[in-house]
């Protein structure tokens, strides 16, 4: 093993193990290296490893804290992945939207608190008549973004979140290319929502995996006519 592997591997076991925990300092460099057996340098390298995917956070001046570790925070790092991924497999975010997305709407259509979805109601009752792309793109990302937060799964949450990127920008071509998407959208959303306030989660997943599958769809058929550029 790598002597900068083997140092993430002994930190992240001192905090795994409770030696460390969230919000709490580091012991001083040279303290820390003695006390792992580890030279300064691999553990400096280490330590900027863990800061990187927001294990830890060095404060010039101050010291290095172990974060709060909530979920949210360790997956922003998969955000940062998902931007890189420009070509067709944008397809396979879009298929773990398919698995993911119809889950939180079942668990949205349990767990959502009465204002919440008051609040999704609402979202959907402030897109105009005839939205600009731009008003229908956030307003799809905040009925999205509510729908994972109401299903109460933190980690749930954050995933679909981290991978929204590439799949927003199919939605928009869409949105821009295809006949009758944009009423197909509100339609859908629509349904989406009733199902959720009626608390029937099959009949949110259901409609959230027809809703998903078609941009899907839709994109697999446009990649295959080589009419689709991210």
């Amino acid at each position: 093993m790598p002597v900068t592997d083997e140092a993430i591997e002994k930190i992240k076991a001192m905090i795994v193990d409770g030696e460390l925990r969230p919000g709490e300092r580091l012991p001083k460099e040279a303290v820390l290296a003695e006390r792992l057996g580890l030279s300064r340098n691999s553990l400096r390298e280490a330590v900027k490893a863990l800061s990187l995917i927001r294990v830890l956070d060095v404060r010039q001046g101050d010291g290095t804290y172990v974060t709060s570790l909530e979920p949210g925070l360790l997956l922003d790092a998969l955000g940062f992945v998902v931007d890189f991924h420009q070509d067709d497999t944008v397809l396979d975010f879009l298929e773990v939207r398919r698995i993911l997305e119809p889950a939180a709407a079942a668990r949205a259509a349990r767990a959502m608190p009465e204002e919440d979805v008051a609040a999704l109601q609402d979202v959907l009752e402030s897109l105009p008549s005839e939205p600009s792309l731009e008003e229908l793109i956030a307003n799809d990302l905040e009925f999205h973004r509510l729908i994972a937060s109401g299903a109460g799964n933190p980690v749930l949450c954050s995933l679909i979140e981290g991978i929204s990127g590439p799949t927003a920008r199919a939605r928009i071509w869409r949105g821009l290319t295809e006949e009758g998407a944009v009423e197909r959208t509100r339609d859908q959303h629509r349904a989406i929502c009733e199902a959720i306030a009626d608390r029937n989660p099959e009949l949110a997943r259901s409609w959230m995996t027809v809703h998903v599958a078609g941009v899907e769809q839709w994109l697999r058929v446009t990649l295959g006519g080589s009419g689709f550029a991210l």
